[in-house]
């Protein structure tokens, strides 16, 4: 049967028993979409946690957020399996520009896509030829305002459930068992469906197959732009918002019509938010405690009891309530104590900012925007290849709380998931422990910082400066001197503005590391030379002490990546340098340092074969310093040859290395002039 096309209550009753339809409350449609996709177990800051799929596909998708994510399945699930949830409203608090509404948005956008499904879509029912009854004036189609499942009317057939049971039982074959799953999603008619479909048992003299005939089983509009199924209700102004933006009100044209002042049919419902989504829809409210206070008491009755009452007629919802506030104002709400019943009715989860850097340069992407842009005289603009790693790096260390544990690269570290030294991930669990006890909100791990708006303005600032206009390209040095602009004009707080800017000091110390390594690149005239000999000094360590190591110190072994053998000549003095430089002097030093590289190793290489070591900054920083040594006597030397081009040799060196970063690593003239410039310029070095 096509799923579009108007069908008998009965037809429709025999496709649910056959499971070709499903009748199913809001909570179980969502926690069935989001949990038949993958589950993936993975560790967060020192803890495991599950990542749900669903959330990671499509161009633009939700990036980390997942404590928040797991908070939420567990809320839904609870509620799917009839817990206190669905009696809870699910709220975001955080500050600005952190990704709520976009998590709320894009889980709308899955839920509609979810239900087009053939086998998921949701339907509800219409009266129809209703003008025979003589007192709905020309009203012929009457559809149910709160878009009521059918299951829903055909368990309210007869004034007695157990006549309605045996109904389904006796029409569609239902089992006792399907009769009681479905009766645990029973809820009463509305109040105009109810009032109406007395109305037709006293027209048609209580016989049943005649009242059947005037019900139409239709699908529900899933029209985004209608605020079906999905809809939003952003907080307006003190003076326009009422009630009847979230409940409805009586209309006027239907009064024309319907000759009887008790039928509850005069009041328009659909006027309302509430009324669209409450046939197992989601509402969203955003900014739920920036409406007043009357609005605020209506929600009160809604999220606790799941119903819409006017003038004391009341309409059963089945719809899954989600909403959004940032800090201040969820603090400001928490001040009013005689405010508290709606609380209470909420659950409340705290939404902190993205603190993986890694992560954080799928966001800045987002920020920089896809397509190609262009300068005010549209040509092409370029990106710097350090450019998404520099903003990236520098928004996420301004949302990283100070800790007496670690320093702030080795917090920035460890929350990537990466090597920091002697630092091991417990240490960050602990400290986002500590701080998880701190009753100011703001004071948590990754609750404060440069949100994704903004890193949207530092963008901004950077694309309309003339130097960027000028050469055509986005300077990853640049992107600091916007977010430093950022940080004095929107930051009000002295303190945060103080540790913001200090904390763009650490980013731009990180940058000039990065810097070296793709200086050495461009030098040695290949993209990957630096990781190639962080890997050679990774592989003399653990072949140094190998049995099959003959005089001449050759020692072959599998590569993990290609699972080919290779063969490497152990240089020890290489090694020694190399350990000299991380600044260790004895033998144990260096055995403990050996032996921890190894470790990563081990625990690293089975998981990810690819894993280059090149987040180790320490030992890359070291890697690179002896390279140059050896080879130029000392990035001094290296610095003095480019700047100094009076003689041909260096500037044949200048030009060669050019040459490399434009032809194999992705540079412009003018972003490779600026980094050897910055590479050469001893300024601002921590």
């Amino acid at each position: 049967m096509n799923s579009n096309h108007a069908c008998t209550l009965n037809q429709h009753l025999m496709e649910v028993k056959e499971g070709k339809r499903c009748f199913e409350n809001a909570f179980q449609g969502v926690a069935r979409m989001i949990l038949e996709g993958n589950i993936e177990k993975i560790v967060v800051n020192g803890k495991t946690t599950y990542d749900f799929m669903i959330f990671r596909t499509g161009r633009k998708h939700p990036v980390g957020m997942y404590d928040e994510i797991n908070s939420f399945v567990s809320f839904v699930k609870d509620a799917a399996e009839g817990g206190s949830s669905k009696e809870m409203a699910f709220v975001l608090v955080g500050e600005p520009g952190n990704g709520k509404t976009f998590f709320v948005e894009y889980l709308c956008a899955k839920y509609r896509e979810f239900l087009s499904r053939p086998e998921n879509r949701r339907y509800t029912y219409q009266l129809v030829n209703m003008d025979k009854l003589g007192h709905y004036g020309r009203i012929a189609t009457i559809e149910s305002q709160t878009y009521e499942d059918p299951m829903i009317l055909a368990m309210n057939l007869f004034e007695s459930l157990d006549q309605s049971r045996e109904f389904l039982a006796r029409t569609a074959g239902f089992t006792d068992r399907e009769i009681d799953k479905a009766f645990e999603n029973y809820r009463p008619l509305g109040a105009d469906t109810g009032y109406i479909w007395n109305d037709l048992r006293k027209h048609t003299g209580d016989n049943m197959e005649e009242m059947l005939k005037y019900v139409e089983v239709i699908p529900v509009p899933l029209t985004e732009t209608l605020g079906t199924i999905t809809g939003k209700y952003a907080a307006k102004d003190k003076i326009t918002s009422s009630a009847v933006d979230l409940l409805g009100e009586e209309s006027i044209q239907r009064l024309l019509h319907v000759t009887d002042v008790n039928n509850p049919y005069r009041f328009d419902l659909r006027r309302g938010a509430l009324a669209r989504v409450a046939g197992g829809g989601i509402h969203f409210s955003d900014e739920i405690y920036k409406n007043k206070k009357d609005l605020v008491q209506v929600y009160l009755g809604v999220i606790q009891n799941r119903v819409i009452e006017i003038d004391g007629y009341r309409w059963p919802i089945d719809t899954l309530i989600i909403a959004t506030s940032n800090n201040s104002e969820f603090n400001h709400f928490l001040a009013e104590r005689e405010e508290a019943p709606i609380i209470d009715r909420c659950r409340v989860c705290y939404v902190s900012h993205n603190t993986n850097y890694r992560m954080q340069e799928t966001l800045t992407s987002y920020a920089i925007g896809t397509e190609t842009k262009t300068t005010l005289t549209k040509e092409a603009l370029h990106q710097d290849p350090n450019l998404n790693y520099s903003a990236s790096v520098a928004t996420v260390m301004t949302r990283l709380p100070r800790s007496e544990k670690l320093t702030p690269i080795e917090t920035l570290k460890l929350a990537a998931g990466e090597v920091a030294g002697e630092k091991s991930l417990k240490t960050l669990a602990e400290v986002v422990d500590m701080l998880s006890q701190e009753p100011d909100i703001t004071k948590r791990f990754g609750q404060k910082g440069l949100g994704q708006r903004n890193l949207g303005r530092a963008v901004q600032l950077m694309v309309e400066s003339s130097e960027t206009n000028e050469g055509r390209c986005m300077i990853a040095v640049d992107v600091f001197k916007a977010l430093e602009r950022i940080v004095l004009d929107y930051v009000s707080d002295a303190n945060d503005r103080a540790k913001y800017l200090e904390d763009l000091k650490v980013a731009k110390s990180l940058y000039r590391e990065r810097i070296m390594t793709e200086m050495f690149n461009a030098y040695m005239d290949e993209p990957f030379a630096i990781r190639k000999d962080v890997l050679n000094y990774v592989n003399m360590i653990i072949g140094i002490d190998a049995e099959n190591l003959g005089p001449d110190k050759m020692w072959k072994y599998k590569d993990p990546q290609t699972g080919e053998l290779k063969a490497l000549r152990i240089d020890e003095r290489y090694v020694r340098n190399i350990e000299e430089r991380l600044g260790l002097k004895t033998e144990e030093q260096r055995e403990s340092f050996r032996t921890s590289i190894r470790k990563i190793y081990g625990q690293k290489i089975s998981v990810e074969p690819n894993y280059d070591f090149m987040d180790n900054l320490e030992l890359v920083k070291a890697v690179t310093d002896v390279r140059l040594k050896s080879d130029i006597a000392g990035a001094g030397s290296l610095i003095g040859a480019l700047a100094n081009r009076t003689n041909e040799e260096n500037q044949k060196l200048y030009d060669r290395m050019i040459t490399t970063m434009l032809e194999k690593l992705n540079y412009c003239r003018t972003c490779a002039q600026k980094t050897i410039e910055y590479f050469c310029s001893q300024e601002d070095e921590i």
